[in-house]
């Protein structure tokens, strides 16, 4: 269990740096933004693909479909805080 939070926390990192590009906000983020953009979009797809796969566990985050969805996971991470932020302003 540990050993899988911490793997989360890895690949969640790397996805998160990855998302900030692709979204074109790494110039705007910091480290520490793209790793917990990462982390948090990581745990939030996880859930939400073990909840719908008949396996009921969490993908392995050392996996194709695991680091793609932690990719995903910190995009929509990254557009959500963009959007918000940007209310904020008007």
């Amino acid at each position: 269990m540990l050993w899988s939070i911490i793997s989360w926390i890895i690949v969640g990192g790397i996805a998160g740096w990855i998302a900030s590009m692709i979204m074109k906000k790494n110039a705007q983020m910091g480290f520490v933004a793209n790793v917990a953009a990462g982390v948090i979009g990581a745990f939030v797809v996880g859930f939400i693909v073990s909840l719908v796969t008949s396996g009921g566990g969490m993908p392995t985050a050392f996996s194709l479909w695991g680091f793609i969805a932690s990719v995903i996971g910190a995009c929509l991470v990254i557009w959500v805080v963009s959007a918000v932020k940007g209310r904020s302003r008007v």
